[in-house]
């Protein structure tokens, strides 16, 4: 490595590590920090395109501590994450988080960000018949899991900034894309109604983060909650129509019916967008665009996004 300081990124061959990954290193010569990439795989293509790029690339398992606190020795910061879709356990999602706080404290980091999300239940309690409780004591499990997660880093000692993320606008290209109709048409199938869904595209994320890491202490205890903008679906709908050439609609579902879907993970997901659509205005006015741009100010709005992923839409 150089004689920059180091930031051990979990998570570096997904999308939110990736982009901050991408962030350091695109800062060149004059940029403030190295990066150790921390992945299960080193051999796999992404790890190797890291190591081109100018990572350098360590192997870490989630649920090895040892191998935790190993790859943030020696490390001034640090982007801790966790990948709740793996198995889908809100309960091994807290335990690989606790791994990750006492490696942190462990390993002297002085800076931690954990990527975290809101807890849903400080809005649909337990006991709001709106939506089912799963995994027996969540509603959203992998938000509420994240948010239980927060107090691990503190109570380990981690100088941490507690980055709340919301939808990554990439969904579109994978698990919630537009759909082909029977028309030709393609349609957005969500449980939103009219509220408005906050989202932002990765690539934010990363930047987002890098400007914390780089405003030193400033942002330490701070929980920073952003997005890149906050459209109604059906505005979505037509925006990806006039970008992309097509004709894509929204078509509204209510929560049961989306549940009712039935895919892996569809009370999951359906539980996620009526908990974005319920408290609409609790979780957009905690995600002030200006401040988001502040921190990012290449700050991408869904247009931006758009036209920069274009090519990247499959209508088959």
């Amino acid at each position: 490595m150089t004689g920059k300081q180091i930031l051990t990124v979990f998570g570096a061959t997904g999308q939110q590590g990736g982009a901050l990954v991408r962030a350091a290193l695109a800062k060149g010569e004059g940029g403030q920090f190295a990066v150790r990439a921390v992945t299960r795989n080193p051999r796999s293509d992404r790890a190797r395109e890291l190591t081109r790029l100018g990572a350098e690339v360590v192997q870490a398992d989630m649920d090895d501590e040892e191998s935790l606190t190993a790859a943030m020795e020696g490390a001034y910061g640090a982007f801790l994450m966790t990948d709740f879709w793996e198995d889908m356990s809100a309960e091994h999602e807290k335990a690989q988080a606790a791994a990750l706080a006492r490696a942190a404290g462990h390993a002297g980091v002085q800076h931690a960000i954990w990527s975290t999300l809101d807890d849903t239940r400080e809005c649909i309690p337990l006991d709001d018949d709106r939506m089912p409780t799963l995994q027996g004591s969540y509603k959203v499990p992998h938000f509420d899991a994240k948010a239980e997660a927060d107090h691990y880093f503190t109570d380990a000692g981690v100088p941490t900034t507690f980055l709340r993320l919301t939808y990554f606008w990439e969904n579109l290209l994978g698990a919630f894309a537009p759909q082909r109709a029977e028309d030709g048409a393609y349609e957005l199938t969500y449980p939103m109604g009219d509220k408005r869904l906050s989202g932002i595209g990765v690539d934010d994320i990363g930047r987002t983060a890098l400007a914390v890491f780089e405003r030193g202490t400033d942002f330490i205890g701070a929980t920073v909650s952003i997005a890149g903008e906050h459209l109604r679906v059906a505005d979505m709908a037509a925006a990806l129509s006039e970008a992309l050439g097509k004709t894509v609609r929204y078509r509204p579902l209510s929560p049961d019916a989306f549940r009712a879907q039935g895919f892996p993970g569809a009370d999951e997901s359906g539980n996620m967008f009526q908990f974005y659509a319920d408290c609409e205005e609790r979780f957009t006015a905690a995600r002030d665009l200006d401040a988001v741009r502040a921190l990012d100010p290449a700050l991408q709005d869904f247009a931006t996004w758009l036209a920069g992923h274009r090519d990247a839409f499959d209508w088959s």
